[in-house]
């Protein structure tokens, strides 16, 4: 499913939707087509302040459009470029809560280049939803995002 969801994506972009229509795309497919998906978003760095604020998402709405750089889970990897992923959200004291039925979380972030510029935030209702092939699968999703940015000079 994996592969077939990449390739999907991949196609897509390359026919130049606008960054907007892209993510929103892209976030709608993910959570319609993977089962344990319940929230799919893309979490972008504000320019001149260190805050991500919610560029796409497919899901139920969330409060949480702008989140300060060190809070919760998005906000640790805005600070750490690393991956987190989180098999009970309830065991994590920096955790903002989105929805009482979020279980688990993983959040990957996006790079262009070498610069971390946002990221994807998948919440699930299911608790540890997630494993390597996720992370796999969401790092290979970034580098699609990445390489659409890179090559239409999207401003986001």
């Amino acid at each position: 499913m994996y592969s077939t969801l990449l390739k999907h994506i991949e196609l897509f972009l390359y026919e130049n939707p606008t960054l907007q229509d892209g993510l929103d795309w892209i976030c709608n497919e993910i959570q319609q087509n993977l089962p344990n998906y319940d929230w799919v978003g893309f979490y972008f760095h504000h320019p001149k302040k260190k805050e991500l604020h919610l560029k796409a998402f497919a899901g139920k709405p969330t409060d949480h459009t702008v989140i300060p750089f060190g809070k919760g889970i998005c906000g640790q990897v805005a600070v750490s470029n690393q991956n987190f992923v989180v098999d009970d959200v309830s065991q994590q004291d920096n955790y903002i809560s989105c929805s009482m039925d979020v279980k688990s979380e993983i959040v990957i972030p996006l790079f262009v280049e070498t610069r971390n510029v946002g990221q994807i935030d998948v919440d699930s209702n299911t608790p540890s939803a997630f494993n390597q092939k996720d992370v796999d699968f969401l790092e290979a999703v970034n580098a699609l995002v990445s390489t659409f940015l890179l090559r239409t000079n999207a401003q986001f």
